[in-house]
């Protein structure tokens, strides 16, 4: 959500009468601040502040204060779903510099999931690697399980 500013003007207007209060809206004029998509997406300051830290976002700067723009919400929507898709932060760096180049490897056939632009060997090696997690996962769910029955019974 973008923020909203107030500012009060005592500068004449294009028609020579005084504006008394001049209300900007952020998101065309200054962009969004961290708390706006910290809150927005549901992730921490921290999150945001590692993200540019390992150059995935470039916020501007006023002073102290980040100011995302546009491209840096859309850039944060794609390397969250890259997140929720299981792939690492180096892989999504290189999906969002494939996109900014629109190069795909070897012109291989892609899909758009979840606004990543991702080719055919990009979703089958994911696959493979969520099935793999999963068959770990359910092997570990199956013996909590088993021991908790045992000291169930």
């Amino acid at each position: 959500m973008p923020r909203q500013s107030t500012a009060l003007a005592a500068t004449p207007s294009h028609d020579g009468r005084s504006a008394s209060l001049q209300t900007t809206n952020a998101s065309q004029a200054d962009g969004f601040t961290i708390s706006d998509l910290a809150r927005e997406f549901g992730v921490t300051l921290r999150t945001l502040r590692f993200y540019e830290s390992r150059g995935l976002l470039a916020p501007a700067r006023s002073g102290l204060t980040r100011i995302y723009s546009g491209r840096d919400r859309a850039r944060l929507a794609l390397i969250l779903k890259g997140k929720q898709l299981g792939f690492t932060l180096v892989e999504i760096r290189a999906m969002l510099a494939n996109e900014e180049g629109k190069e795909l490897k070897g012109k291989e056939p892609s899909a758009s999931v979840g606004g990543l632009q991702l080719s055919r060997s990009q979703i089958a090696e994911q696959l493979e690697l969520l099935r793999s997690q999963r068959a770990e996962i359910e092997t570990a769910i199956a013996e909590l399980e088993a021991t908790l029955a045992r000291l169930d019974a």
